[in-house]
């Protein structure tokens, strides 16, 4: 007993831990887990600034008067960037870029001013004092470059020229004004780029508009940026110069080709997003070019067919991630042999209307040895995915893939489900909107018998409205293709035990939307995740507030949560929930008809982290009851709240 402490006796205070052990212990914990523990006391606080923790950390928050104390409690930092949204012309938000600019001028990594409508001046004070700034987004900052006088100064340009001599990357994408004269003088003061943004700009590649002649017989246009002007760029920076993105350009295949045989240039990723007049050849002369890109988007370019498929996997065999979404020529031809690339990590196939898998399959089947080792895989609106090809693939990518999108795959079903809970154990992210066959025994792994895939069986044509393609198609012949499992596996698995949604125990994202025979029963049995951040139960009819309850209970750490059209869901729920969702971010509760004001006003007192919520239609609230919420959440930056209770239809906070 000689352990016990007497009564009255004062127990010796403990000792505390070292730094170090406190250090070791943080470490295996996710960043916004860290981020509470942070909280406990000064001394996990301190522990949480260490220099390995302090890696790719961001902070997002609007401009605003608390804002200000903000950034100077993050002058104890080592290294941050920052994501200011909002900023004006008024003298609030040049405050704020002075306060910036004082304490963390020397230790910010980023910046990134979205939605913000800055003037010159306040940008010029405080780039300066950026000296170790590694990334700048001017993204859609119209307001800095429609007089045409930024930078125009040579004491102001050879100021941000010392500033910024180690800026990497630069993002001018959606810009409506910049020209030749403002890209040469910003880019001018950037020496060593790495990577370049011109996204969404209205660049001249072979025509100048206003001069009504060819881009290139008027030097240094002062109306609009020109192929001449970029080119000139890429020459000077090639030595450092490895990624581009000219996604939804008029970019034609001639100023591609141009692009490509830069002397000395040698791109390593490539985005070319949406650029429509891309042709297959063109793309086939860029692989010749610049055989050493590594990542190459060319989603929703419509011309492309599966011709650039086969380019690709010839000629790129560094290839880490390819992006063919919306590609709605694209079909199987091609997906073999791109599969067969030991490099690629991430294929994202959205909106290949033509996509079975089968080719998939062959190719990561055949070549066992050199096969790609995805960790991300897009199947989103692949209608010809079934059962057979998801369970081939997750045998197939069970050691590797962690991230899986099968949204509006309508002929996956509870089998698809069963396989993905059985071999892809490594999944953190999972995507399964609008397959509305999926039912409560696909996620608990109780499905009592073998449900073949009718359509897989059928010989004959079946009617289909896919663009393009208005009448009859016959889908590829499953029999024909090889499957590495077999019906009889599928029985077989289907049979095996524990195969639940549970067993995914590295969850972050599930999206659940539309999987509308789902009920309390599945819900509140296997989402039970830790980890899980976000989350979607979007119209999903059968459940109640049950399910809200039990997620909130078990899910902590949720930052995203989406219950729209969920017509079970009431203040009961939203009320017992909200004590347990305080690291909550995003909500939206549009169209759920039980909401009232009682929901808000315990989303007001618990969830104070609260950034977007969307309340459409969510007729029993009120917009006093909106005003308070707002005036009593600090994060709040965006409230949907059409047809609410006596509010005017257009109403957006």
């Amino acid at each position: 007993m000689g352990d016990v402490v007497a009564d009255g006796e004062k127990a010796k205070e403990t000792a505390e831990l070292p730094l170090e052990i406190i250090i070791h212990i943080l470490s295996f914990l996710h960043p916004s887990d860290r981020k509470e523990a942070s909280m406990v006391c000064h001394s996990w606080y301190n522990a949480s600034l260490d220099l390995s923790f302090q890696k790719n950390v961001t902070f997002c928050f609007p401009a605003s008067p608390s804002s200000l104390q903000m950034v100077s409690g993050l002058n104890r930092r080592s290294r941050c960037s920052l994501v200011i949204s909002q900023l004006d012309g008024f003298s609030m938000s040049r405050s704020l870029l002075l306060e910036v600019g004082l304490c963390l001028g020397s230790k910010l990594d980023g910046l990134a001013l979205p939605g913000s409508s800055i003037t010159e001046a306040s940008l010029l004070a405080l780039l300066p004092c950026l000296t170790s700034l590694r990334k700048l987004d001017l993204r859609g900052l119209d307001s800095l470059f429609m007089s045409g006088a930024f930078l125009s100064r040579e004491e102001h340009r050879q100021q941000v020229r010392t500033a910024l001599v180690h800026l990497e990357e630069l993002d001018l994408s959606d810009l409506r004004y910049l020209s030749d004269l403002t890209f040469s003088r910003l880019t001018s003061c950037t020496p060593r780029l790495r990577r370049l943004s011109l996204a969404g700009n209205h660049i001249a590649f072979e025509f100048d508009p206003y001069q009504g002649c060819p881009v290139g017989m008027v030097e240094h246009s002062s109306a609009l940026l020109s192929l001449r002007n970029l080119r000139r760029l890429l020459t000077e920076q090639k030595t450092t110069l490895r990624a581009l993105d000219l996604s939804r350009t008029s970019i034609t295949p001639e100023s591609l080709r141009t692009i490509a045989q830069v002397q000395g240039l040698v791109l390593e990723e490539l985005r070319l997003h949406g650029c429509k007049e891309l042709t297959d050849y063109s793309i086939e002369v860029l692989i010749k070019h610049q055989p050493s890109l590594q990542r190459l988007d060319i989603s929703s370019c419509t011309e492309l067919t599966s011709r650039t498929v086969e380019a690709v996997a010839r000629g790129l065999k560094s290839l880490t991630h390819i992006s063919l979404s919306n590609n709605w020529r694209i079909t199987e031809k091609g997906l073999a042999d791109l599969t067969s690339l030991s490099s690629l990590r991430r294929l994202d196939l959205s909106n290949c209307l033509h996509v079975s898998g089968a080719e998939m399959v062959k190719g990561l089947k055949e070549s066992a040895e050199s096969r790609a080792r995805l960790e991300t895989l897009s199947l989103k609106s692949c209608t010809y995915i079934g059962d057979l090809v998801v369970s081939s693939l997750g045998q197939l990518l069970g050691s590797t893939l962690q991230e899986l999108d099968l949204t509006s795959c309508v002929n996956v079903t509870d089998l698809s489900v069963l396989a993905i809970s059985t071999y892809l154990l490594k999944l953190v992210i999972l995507r399964l909107g609008w397959c509305k066959e999926i039912k409560d025994k696909g996620l608990l792994g109780t499905v009592e018998k073998c449900v073949l895939n009718k359509k897989l069986e059928e010989k004959g044509p079946t009617f289909t409205r896919t663009f393009g393609n208005m009448g009859f198609f016959k889908p590829p012949n499953m029999e024909d293709q090889p499957k590495p499992v077999t019906q009889l596996e599928l029985q077989q698995l289907k049979r095996s035990a524990g195969a639940s949604l549970l067993a995914l125990s590295r969850l972050q994202e599930l999206d659940l939307t539309a999987c509308s025979k789902l009920t309390d029963n599945s819900i509140t049995q296997v989402v039970n995740h830790q980890d899980l951040h976000r989350l979607s139960l979007a119209c999903l009819p059968c459940i109640t507030d049950d399910s809200l309850v039990s997620v909130a209970w078990r899910c902590k750490s949720l930052t995203s949560l989406s219950l729209s059209h969920c017509p079970g869901i009431s203040d009961r729920g939203v009320s017992q929930a909200a004590p347990y969702l305080r690291r909550l971010q995003h909500l939206n509760l549009s169209c759920c008809n039980n909401i009232t004001d009682r929901s808000l006003l315990a989303l007001a007192k618990h969830c104070k982290r609260l950034r977007t919520l969307d309340i459409s239609r969510c007729k029993k609230t009120s917009v006093t009851t909106i005003d308070l919420l707002q005036s009593q959440l600090p994060f709040l930056e965006n409230i949907q709240c059409k047809f609410i209770g006596g509010a005017d239809p257009t109403l957006i906070m």
